[in-house]
């Protein structure tokens, strides 16, 4: 099935089970693969044509002569079939193995042939495996640095579990092969290079030899005349017939796979003081830094167009990009992959025989920032987003699904560089400027319009989207009417944006009592105007409401089916926005969010109270009204990745959990070393407040969406604004 002639699109689901001291950790148990259903006709509806599936020795064979439930990959890999989905699939998956075996006694690469004949018995009409991943990347954790079983750190380790590895590859398609003559290795490994000080060239040189060592076992190359001969023989004390096993019984991949992300390139510089500790290390001949390339300013020529070009000049095999992520925004990821997605296309017009480029855990995937060696850990969204607890699709399945019926995508988002082309990013030495080329934004760019110049809202937007490159106009109301249907009609005609945010509005909420009409012009009239004319165009529309559009009734969080019935001008003001804006424009965003601080303004609660408090003045607050706080850089990096994925409807944000006003503001005391003795907590009911308010109105999103505890955002809030505990510097 694999094409000769376009380039490809090809899916990955992250199925990593790895071992670490005697637990295993499964990424499909994590993303819920197991027991969700509808995944497979997900990601056929991307429009990709192969698939790498996890068909795992450690979750089917789990202990010895396990009979094996099929009945679960069965399913969808018969689905696959149904829908002209190619899998590769994948035996073992950054593993070690159940635990009856190892890697020192023959028992592993046994073992993989066993199962991998019981896998071609099962379904004997796949054509395609995978079946150890990554081999050098494996053994180094496992065998080099200790981070997975057996938790080796020596050489000799490293390199007997590289070999079983790799044997077990060779005996894993022996296998197959009798039972399916026909079945094809799809290899996969890491894409690196290394670059280096003068000093240090010589580890360089090493590693970058090393870098090809399991390709050239698999076919057979490495005999006395090859690199890393004598250092194997006589400093690893590998035999000759261990390596000598590989040329006689070569397995030549179909495909080479690479994986490339952007720590893939190193430079290695003995002048370590330049450098944070965290990438300080050594070889035990010399101490150095060993950092990724895009932190520094790199003089020599790098990057995956050439790499993957020495990769095929090196090995004369068809190549694919196998993974392909990046853990980042989500127009920073859109642009990683559109980069990597031009890349490979021009590799393909220079004659490199390159057939596909892979999106990457298309589920996400779980704890690889801290190398799978925890259970759980942080989430990293894929081209779905689990974090709703149901797969929701995000602007790289958009991206993906045009790619793949081979037609150009657009997105204004694409016009700018990702961060790690932009001379802002963090680098070392840090007084160091990168020079490099940058893409522009062109002056036809489609900005992203922010109305609410000189609002929280409004102002936070804008340095984000700077901090993002998302080409933006901020307007005030000086600039423009938000009222005024025909000035909207002439400022989307003359800036052409591809979507309007709308974080204007009227915010005083007692005085909006005494003003109704104003606030309602504002709030409401703004927001409807800005629907009609977003739907005529057609322009993405974001507004914002407040939990104050509910009556504090409940006892639980409020979520987004909630029925909304408010207690004063300013709730009704932006409830009716709600109806008005959602009836007019189903395609609209609704972010509903609670009382916001932020560093970067003295408008907010907990600025102000800080203020208060370090001036020794009491802050007088309730103590008896529940809330759901919101940080500003939370609410705002989530509402573009929302924006950017095209959502629609009502949406809660803000932080998880809940507070009094007293409480918070004795909390900021605390955090800050003030006295907390300067809090007046009263009733609401003696606070003389014009407005009626909810007694509780903690917001909770029904879809899924969580933000960080409101304690890590108020740890990163203190930071921002250089403030400290009494202990000591906050950490994040």
């Amino acid at each position: 099935m694999l094409a000769g002639n376009q380039i490809e699109i090809w899916g990955g689901i992250e199925g990593t089970i790895n071992r670490v001291r005697d637990a295993y950790h499964d990424q499909s148990e994590y993303s819920g693969h197991y027991t969700r259903e509808g995944d497979i006709d997900l990601i056929a509806s991307l429009g990709i044509k192969m698939l790498r599936y996890p068909v795992l020795w450690e979750k089917h064979q789990p202990q010895k002569d396990t009979v094996i439930d099929w009945a679960f990959v069965e399913k969808n890999l018969n689905r696959l079939k149904e829908l002209n989905v190619e899998p590769i699939a994948g035996l073992v998956h950054h593993g070690s193995g159940p635990v009856y075996v190892n890697f020192f006694d023959g028992s592993f690469e046994e073992g993989v042939a066993n199962y991998a004949r019981l896998v071609a018995e099962k379904f004997p009409w796949l054509e395609y495996y995978t079946p150890v991943n990554e081999p050098l990347t494996t053994a180094r954790f496992c065998g080099l640095y200790g981070h997975w079983y057996p938790h080796k750190a020596d050489d000799y380790s490293f390199y007997k579990i590289l070999l079983s590895e790799l044997k077990a590859t060779v005996m894993a398609m022996k296998a197959i092969r009798e039972i399916n003559p026909n079945a094809k290795l799809i290899q996969t490994e890491d894409l690196a290079k290394c670059y280096s000080t003068p000093l240090l060239k010589y580890q360089a040189d090493f590693e970058n030899d090393r870098r090809w060592i399991s390709y050239d076992l698999l076919c057979g190359r490495v005999d006395s005349k090859h690199p890393m001969w004598r250092f194997l023989t006589e400093e690893v004390g590998l035999t000759a017939a261990e390596l000598h096993y590989f040329r006689d019984n070569y397995c030549i991949p179909h495909v080479c796979g690479f994986n490339y992300y952007l720590t893939s390139e190193r430079y290695l510089d003995h002048h370590m003081s330049k450098y944070p500790k965290q990438y300080h290390g050594g070889n035990g001949k010399h101490r150095y830094a060993d950092i990724e390339t895009v932190l520094i300013p790199l003089k020599e020529e790098s990057g995956p167009y050439l790499l993957l070009k020495e990769a095929y000049e090196h090995l004369q095999l068809p190549l694919a990009i196998t993974e392909c992520h990046l853990h980042s925004t989500r127009e920073e990821q859109m642009r990683w992959f559109n980069e990597m997605w031009e890349t490979v296309n021009e590799l393909k017009a220079d004659g490199v025989d390159i057939r596909a480029l892979t999106a990457w855990a298309i589920f996400g995937l779980h704890g690889w920032n801290k190398l799978v060696t925890e259970p759980w850990g942080t989430y990293e969204p894929g081209v779905f987003n689990l974090s709703t607890g149901c797969p929701r699709p995000t602007a790289l399945a958009r991206l993906i699904q045009v790619l793949t019926k081979h037609k150009v995508y657009y997105h204004p988002v694409l016009e700018t560089a990702g961060w790690w082309r932009r001379d802002t990013r963090v680098r070392y030495p840090v007084n160091n400027v990168v020079k490099m080329k940058v893409r522009k934004h062109s002056p036809k760019c489609q900005p992203l319009l922010i109305l609410g110049r000189s609002g929280t809202l409004g102002s936070a937007f804008s340095k984000i989207c700077t901090e993002r490159n998302i080409h933006h106009i901020l307007l005030s109301r000086a600039d423009v009417d938000i009222t005024d249907g025909e000035t909207m009609e002439q400022v989307i005609q003359e800036l052409h944006p591809w979507a309007i945010i709308n974080a204007a509005g009227y915010v005083r909420v007692d005085d909006a009592e005494n003003a109704p009409e104003t606030c309602f012009d504002a709030n409401c009239k703004g927001a409807s105007v800005l629907a009609e004319v977003c739907q005529r165009h057609p322009v993405k529309l974001m507004t914002f409401s407040t939990d104050l559009v509910f009556d504090g009734t409940k006892n639980d969080p409020y979520v987004e089916s909630d029925e909304v019935n408010p207690l004063n001008v300013y709730g009704q003001s932006k409830a009716k926005a709600e109806e008005n804006v959602l009836s007019t424009n189903p395609n609209a965003l609704v972010i509903r969010t609670s009382s916001f601080f932020s560093p970067w303004d003295h408008l907010n609660f907990v600025t102000n109270t800080l203020a208060d408090l370090k001036e020794g003045r009491t802050v007088t607050v309730a103590d008896d009204v529940v809330i759901s706080p919101t940080y500003v850089p939370d609410l705002v990096n989530e509402s573009l990745d929302l924006l950017l994925d095209n959502e629609h409807g009502i949406f809660h944000l803000s932080n998880h959990g809940k507070i009094t006003w007293a409480d918070l503001a004795r909390k900021v005391a605390e955090m800050a070393g003030c006295d907390e003795n300067l809090v007046n907590a009263k009733p609401l009911r003696k606070m003389r407040l014009k407005a009626k308010r909810p007694y509780y109105s903690v917001l909770q999103s029904e879809k899924g969406i969580k933000l960080p505890t409101l304690e890590n955002a108020l740890q990163r809030y203190f930071e921002a604004v250089a403030n400290v505990y009494q202990s000591g510097a906050i950490a994040v």
